[in-house]
């Protein structure tokens, strides 16, 4: 298995750590360190030597609550930084919702796209422009695309989180985008498709979605998990829910790493993480477990 993408052809048949970049002043995860291109490009450097085997790079926070962003700003927060990253001999992917986003982005020659709207947003931001998410991405020749599920929208999602078996919808929901994206002329081994874990779902649906996570294989795409710093493994750890930003660094990311193994073990093939270093020795030991002798 692998994910076809601009440059690269990413080998799935072992776990891939993907290192986030979060270029916002108000990120729900690391408060703002590394706001500037300056110190972006850094941690983009830092998070290779650590062993990331892709880059995440985004410009607008999408914690619960956070406001949408003018696209000029998101822009001028990303685009310096995604020139320095594609020099680093990794896969670069553009956190975004915004097309104008995703184009200047593949532009400058990223790989991947992610999107947490799954390539449907129409917002105002959008500024009349009739470009959609899903006509970048049909319209390049070979970039990824990962898929995320949201229920809601980062404004409401968890005032208003889902109700029901939230594995159905999940599933449900990625099927018909990934569908879509085929109809559209995306070859298959472009698609990877992602749950969404703490995107307008309760605790028990987010551990639901991971008990129960090989449904989602059968789906034929590969998952990326994205449980990093989240507020569920806050809530299970019995930490507090007020800032998850200002935990120790040991109280967010222990947990953070075992659910990355987790996931991994139940057939993610990505994990998202803030916590690079620690997540690839984790993956390492339990590769080792997992060999046969």
């Amino acid at each position: 298995m692998h994910w076809q993408t601009s440059r690269f052809k990413i080998d799935l048949s072992q776990p891939q750590v993907m290192g986030i970049v979060n270029v916002t002043p108000d990120s729900f995860s690391d408060g703002g360190q590394h706001a500037t291109a300056t110190a972006a490009s850094a941690h983009c450097e830092k998070l290779v030597r650590d062993g990331a085997h892709i880059l995440d790079i985004g410009g607008e926070s999408s914690r619960p609550g956070a406001a949408p962003l003018p696209v000029e700003v998101e822009l001028a927060r990303v685009l310096p930084v995604l020139r320095e990253a594609v020099r680093l001999g990794v896969p670069v992917s553009i956190d975004t919702y915004k097309p104008q986003v995703m184009q200047a982005a593949l532009d400058l020659g990223a790989d991947i796209v992610n999107d947490i709207w799954a390539l449907r947003w129409t917002g105002a931001a959008n500024q009349g422009q009739a470009l959609t998410g899903t006509d970048v991405v049909s319209g390049h020749a070979s970039c990824g695309v990962c898929l995320m599920h949201m229920h809601g929208e980062p404004q409401t999602m968890q005032r208003r989180p889902m109700e029901g078996d939230a594995m159905q919808q999940v599933a449900a929901f990625l099927e018909q985008a990934a569908d879509a994206l085929l109809g559209a002329g995306v070859a298959r081994d472009r698609i990877v498709l992602d749950p969404g874990i703490g995107f307008g779902k309760t605790v028990a649906q987010n551990f639901a979605l991971l008990a129960r996570q090989h449904a989602l294989l059968a789906l034929g795409f590969p998952l990326l998990a994205g449980w990093s710093r989240k507020s569920s493994l806050a809530a299970v750890t019995g930490v507090s829910l007020q800032s998850v930003a200002a935990l120790e660094a040991n109280d967010r990311m222990v947990p953070s790493v075992a659910a990355a193994v987790l996931a991994v073990e139940r057939g993610a093939r990505i994990v998202r993480v803030h916590d690079v270093r620690e997540t690839v020795a984790a993956l390492k030991v339990w590769q080792a477990a997992s060999t046969e002798h």
